[in-house]
Formats: structure tokens, sequence, C-alpha cells
């Protein structure tokens, strides 16, 4: 036999078979990589469809000869962004692998922009973990915001709390245990697990809702167990997936300064030194309210004093 005549040789057996399909090299070296989040939780990414060429492709076919002028994609992306045009965005999408703390999924499963199938407790046990608070972790109800929190408690106290946490998470394990031994079913077996039980889910969402998923989730008001997800899906994923989109989504979502009419009226009058009627304006948007001899600053108030302090400007009722 010949060389010519030989058979080809096998592929290597870690050499996968071509798709024909774009991949994106950085997002296939991390493809069913766990990471790591909270105690026991974890993202990892299973599948996922397009890259930013994709958002790119599908923008010149939507907008036709009238976007030939952008010569660079990154300019193309970052116009898309800047102007809110999402649709090409919706062009990828991907799978995601995560376990996750019962509370912490019922927030994350309010974004009902996705496709979800999650682990049921109806029809296998309960997954044998719950996330734990250590001593230092426990935090302080806000005084400004009455669904968040504030600073931590101090560790003496929280070293209570999660001796008490440890005994509860293993009394209600110890008893769902019990009930299905003694046959009773999985759907009413369950009820008493507590919502610090683990659960898992594949999470399908396209780019576009994903960002706007990031964008709530990674804000400093959000609480910190589905922030701390949002960090690693962001960072260590669509980082690396897209990255010249998620460098147009930190610049014009994340890190932008977005101000109302009003707003901008009264940092007008700021800038203009008429601080008389910043202030005027001010208390009519009901920023400021007055109370005898004080001028008590609303939520509002606060939040437009935050974005002033970012650009080296002062409220006029500081």
């Amino acid at each position: 036999m010949t060389t010519d005549d030989a058979p080809p040789s096998p592929a290597p057996r870690n050499e996968a078979p071509s798709t024909g399909r774009e991949l994106v090299p950085a997002l296939e070296s991390i493809l069913g990589q766990q990471f790591r989040v909270l105690d026991d939780g974890f993202v990892r990414v299973v599948d996922y469809m397009g890259s930013d060429a994709a958002v790119v492709q599908a923008a010149r076919v939507s907008y036709g000869a009238g976007t030939r002028k952008v010569r660079e994609d990154r300019g193309l992306i970052r116009y898309l962004m800047r102007h809110h045009h999402t649709t090409p965005f919706e062009m990828c999408e991907i799978k995601f692998h995560v376990r996750v703390p019962m509370d912490t999924w019922r927030q994350w499963i309010r974004h009902r922009t996705a496709n979800v199938n999650e682990y049921s407790t109806r029809y296998s046990v309960a997954i044998d973990a719950a996330q734990c608070t250590a001593p230092t972790e426990w935090r302080l109800q806000s005084q400004g915001n009455r669904q968040g929190s504030g600073a931590f408690l101090l560790a003496e106290a929280g070293a209570i709390l999660s001796t008490q946490e440890s005994q509860l998470q293993a009394q209600t394990r110890s008893v769902y245990e019990a009930r299905l031994a003694a046959g009773v079913a999985r759907e009413q077996a369950r009820k008493d697990l507590p919502l610090s039980t683990y659960t898992e889910a594949y999470w399908k969402i396209d780019l576009h809702n994903l960002l706007h998923f990031l964008e709530l989730r990674l804000d400093s008001r959000a609480q910190l167990e589905i922030r701390s997800y949002a960090k690693v899906i962001g960072e260590e994923i669509v980082g690396r997936w897209c990255p010249t989109v998620w460098e147009a989504f930190r610049d014009y979502t994340q890190r932008a300064l977005t101000f109302s009419g009003l707003e901008a009226e009264i940092a007008t009058s700021i800038v203009a030194s008429d601080s008389q009627k910043a202030l005027e304006l001010g208390l009519a948007a009901g920023m400021v309210k007055s109370e005898g001899d004080h001028l008590l600053v609303t939520r509002e108030g606060l939040e437009f004093e935050a974005k002033l302090m970012q650009l080296g400007m002062r409220a006029p009722w500081k």
C-alpha cells in the first residue's frame, strides 16, 4: 500500500469535530467550568450562540446601507448600546446551569425573559445543602431603604445567629428526611424546608435581556447574594463571550449618569451659580422638603446628590 492509499489518520481524541458555527475561544475555554458563588453555589456555561460579530452582522442586515459608513465593529456596537437599539443583541443566546439558594432564586426568576427548567423537589429529593451565613456576614436593616440592608452586625452577635442557623437547618433537614422515610410524598414532605436550601436550574437567555438582568442585579442597591451571581456572570462569562458588548455596557449603562429633565435644570442653575433658583427647583420637584427651620432631603434628592458628587458638584441644599 502506498502512502496515497493509506487510510486517513484518526483525529486526536481530544479534538472536537468542526460544527461549522462561529466559536469564541475565550468562552470555549471555560465551557462547563463551575464558578463558585457564595458557600455552595455555582454558575457554569452549558452552551451559547453568537458573539460580538453576530451583533454586528444583525445590525448591518437591519439597517442596511446606513451602517456601511461604520467601519469598525466596536464603533457600531457602541452606537447600538448608546442609542438603545437592542434587537441585534437578541441574536446572541447563552445557557447557564446555576446552583442558587431558593430565596435568591425567587428574585432571579422574576426576570421572565428567559427559558427556565428548575430542579423539582416533587420528583427528586431536595438538594442536601443550604446557604450558611458566617458570623461576620449578618447585615442590619438599612435605615434609608426599607427593602435593603446596611452595615454588618458585630461578629459576637453574628456568631450566635450562625449557630442558631446551623441548628435550624439541621433540624429541618432531619424532619424532611424522616417524612420521606415514613413514605410521605415528596411534594408534601418539602414544605418546611428553609429558603436557604439550594436549588439548581438551567437558565437560557438572549444577550439583550441578560444585560438588563445584569444592569439591575449589579446595582449597589441589589441584594448582596444575587449581586454575587451577577458579578460572576458579567465579569467571568459575558466579558469573555462578547468583550466589545461588555465594554460598551460597562461604559454606557453601569458607569453612565442619567439626568431627568428637572435634574438637568437644577444642575444648569448650579453651574450658573444661581443656587437660589436651584434650591427652588429642588423644593418644587420634591427632592427636598421644608420642615420648619430645616430641609429634609428625600430619597430622590439623595440619589441626585450622589450624581452631583460624581461630577464634583454640591447640591444647593447641602
